[in-house]
């Protein structure tokens, strides 16, 4: 006979080591240029996409059974007259892929981008592959550039026998300058008679910063906000038609102190937290008590399963559960504290990232924390 024991764990338990959080606290608030907090509106990257087919693969490409690969490649044969059935046609060598750029802002013509290809199919790898001449369209259905080249994978896959190794992602791929632009997006920047800066975040109090800088350098009221994150200039005389990249420039070398809201931000999914430096937490009490319930189970060799005179043995499962709560540790702030403080707490009383999410949420819901608690 014979014991055979499995325990399984279900807790709330202490975390071994220290809650790590990022606290934005600066030593003292910094400057910084308008063109780091802002971007001129018209002056942005365009998304581009297409489908293309890679050849040149060492039996990494789809299966016989992606059906949208063999007609795919059909139908570019035909285009050189060469016609086939798509069914009869093998694609251990071809991949179906997608192929993505950025159209940057004033492109011109046989201009060269960075593309990035990425398998549609059930490809294993697409390394050593070549992509076919392939038209990059914008979402008003227009080409814009032409992509081709060898595609770099960062990754690799390799097997045999019954095993494989991948490393990383060897069914996406880049290709450095792998397009051409053919078509430009009209854009006419020297003819504009008023400028939009559009804040990444917006904030009432930064924004009103912002419009004293510009003014204050022009000597007028030549900028006003529109709202908490555009701000409007009118261009001055001077500088229409060939004097806009001089006025631009001078624009965006503005510096300004932004404000910051009391934010805390939580990612559950990986337990990081993001606390503002202008988090500040009324009086409060915080109790945090560990509850751990084991569960184990003993399978013992039982002859004959218990009955008399029964031939053989047989296993009989035995069940032991065991609930333990330690002592909850209760810390007391008897006035504001500020998020040093609540770091050292939550680090003194060893809670783990999903319980320091909990007692967050709690505290907002209790109004103890006058901030924004934003979930990502």
């Amino acid at each position: 006979m014979g014991n055979a024991v499995t325990s399984g764990v279900i807790s709330r338990t202490k975390w071994i080591g220290w809650v790590v959080m990022l606290l934005l606290t600066p030593l003292s608030a910094q400057d910084v240029r308008i063109k780091d907090i802002a971007n001129l509106e018209g002056v942005r990257d365009n998304m581009l996409t297409g489908y293309g087919i890679v050849v040149g693969l060492m039996g990494t490409g789809d299966k016989d059974q992606t059906r949208f690969t063999t007609q795919t490649l059909a139908n570019a044969l035909s285009k050189s007259g060469i016609k086939l059935d798509p069914t009869n046609i093998k694609v251990a060598n071809v991949a179906m892929v997608l192929v993505q750029a950025e159209l940057p802002p004033f492109a011109r013509n046989g201009h060269r981008i960075d593309i990035q290809v990425s398998s549609l199919g059930d490809a294993a790898s697409l390394q050593g592959g070549t992509l076919l001449v392939t038209e990059l369209k914008a979402v008003d259905g227009k080409t814009y550039a032409l992509a081709q080249g060898p595609i770099s994978v960062g990754g690799f896959s390799a097997g045999g026998a019954g095993s494989s190794v991948v490393q990383n992602h060897p069914t996406v791929g880049t290709i450095p300058n792998g397009a051409i632009v053919e078509r430009e997006v009209n854009f006419d920047f020297l003819t504009l008679d008023r400028l939009h800066y559009i804040f990444y975040q917006e904030d009432f109090t930064t924004m009103d910063r912002a419009v004293a800088a510009v003014n204050e350098m022009f000597g007028s009221e030549f900028a006003r906000p529109l709202n908490s994150r555009t701000m409007q200039i009118l261009v001055p005389p001077e500088f229409r038609g060939n004097n806009m990249v001089a006025l631009v420039a001078r624009i965006e070398n503005l510096t300004l102190r932004p404000d910051q809201a009391a934010k805390i931000v939580i990612n559950e999914r990986t337990g990081t937290i993001i606390i503002g430096q202008k988090v500040v937490i009324e009086a409060v009490a915080i109790s945090h008590g560990d509850i751990t319930i084991q569960v184990q189970v003993e399978n013992t060799a039982v002859p004959g399963g218990g009955q008399v005179n029964a031939p053989g043995t047989v296993n009989q499962q035995n069940t032991n559960t065991e609930v333990r709560e330690e002592p909850g540790r209760v810390f007391v702030a008897e006035q504001a504290v500020t998020l040093g403080q609540i770091a050292e707490t939550l680090n003194a009383l060893k809670v783990s990232p999903r319980d320091v999410i909990s007692i967050l949420q709690a505290m907002k819901e209790a109004g103890a924390i006058h901030a924004e608690l934003k979930l990502i």
